[in-house]
């Protein structure tokens, strides 16, 4: 499979990732050991995990399932956040990092992180104090890069300049959400993440599984899937993007795509594998047959920039 620098200073992953959030929830460990395995066997070598999911346990099964194979692969995971009834004081933050990595290690069966992201910005910790914590562990050879997550532009540009000017370890990518349906980030986001030379790495391309096209609107979601799962407190609800308008473009890019001979899956990898500075493509699987459906699609078509410019406006940037 084809492996891409992830931004200017990042490590090198492949373009098809496995996210690992169902690991510990939906999957136990025999069925987790079956999902890397066919990972590694398709030549994906990204696995994004964090030490939330599954309070823990996906980090767990991750590293028995990667055993003796682990030294050729990329293990990105992320320190949870201080919870927000958690007054902050100075020297809070650095040691939820440097205690969660060390449970992280320990979980993982690793004596080092290739990419050890921070999950939300602090409302109220320093940015400098994140990454003071981040290159000590760097410099202890427990982290080898690290980067950021849900940040803003705004905080993107903050965490650089702080780097920068403390000669501290800087962020070499941010994950945020990007797909087809989900594109706010292309406002702020992906250009502050350009200009600095800083990889994207987009969760949910597949919408929650809409952009994969077992969703008929007016149809009941089916039981166990992510858009009949309730949100987490304080989170909207997956089901909401299941609009409307949301179906009828999905029913103009299967046409699409179609058209050209590919599935509607194979336009949701391919547009955000053709975005500039998208190493890796990242998406979950809970069988060997939906990761093997997911890298066919993730390495069956290279959109030209004919395409790219045809492909049907989104709902909402239709042109006048």
């Amino acid at each position: 499979m084809e492996t891409r620098r992830l931004g200017a200073a990042g490590p090198e992953v492949s373009v098809v990732g496995l996210g690992c959030n169902n690991f510990g929830m939906r999957l136990g460990e025999r069925e987790t050991r079956d999902v890397v395995h066919a990972a590694l066997d398709a030549g994906i070598t990204h696995f994004d995990t964090a030490e939330m999911y599954g309070r823990g346990q996906s980090e767990s099964f991750l590293g028995k399932a990667l055993g003796s194979r682990r030294s050729g692969v990329v293990i990105a995971t992320k320190f949870t956040p201080r919870p927000n009834d958690e007054p902050y004081e100075p020297g809070l933050l650095r040691r939820r990092i440097l205690q969660g990595c060390e449970a992280s290690l320990r979980r993982l069966g690793t004596d080092h992180i290739d990419l050890y992201y921070q999950h939300r910005p602090d409302p109220e910790a320093p940015v400098a104090e994140a990454l003071q914590a981040l290159s000590e562990l760097i410099a202890a050879g427990k982290v080898v890069h690290v980067a950021c997550s849900n940040f803003s532009a705004e905080q993107i540009d903050e965490a650089s300049r702080v780097s920068s000017e403390h000669g501290m370890a800087g962020f070499v990518a941010c994950q945020s959400q990007w797909n087809l349906l989900a594109r706010d980030i292309e406002a702020e986001i992906v250009p502050a993440l350009r200009r600095l030379a800083m990889g994207i790495v987009p969760y949910r391309p597949l919408a929650n599984g809409l952009l994969t096209g077992k969703y008929r609107q007016g149809e009941e979601f089916p039981v166990g899937s992510r858009l009949s799962m309730a949100p987490p407190p304080g989170r909207a609800s997956p089901a909401a993007l299941a609009s409307p308008e949301s179906f009828a473009y999905i029913r103009e890019l299967t046409e699409f795509a179609e058209n050209r001979g590919h599935s509607l899956l194979e336009i949701a990898f391919a547009w955000l594998a053709a975005q500039e500075g998208v190493a890796s493509v990242i998406a979950g699987a809970t069988t060997p047959d939906q990761v093997a459906a997911n890298v066919r699609a993730g390495t069956a078509w290279q959109l030209s920039p004919e395409d790219l410019g045809d492909i049907p406006q989104i709902p909402g940037r239709r042109e006048s």
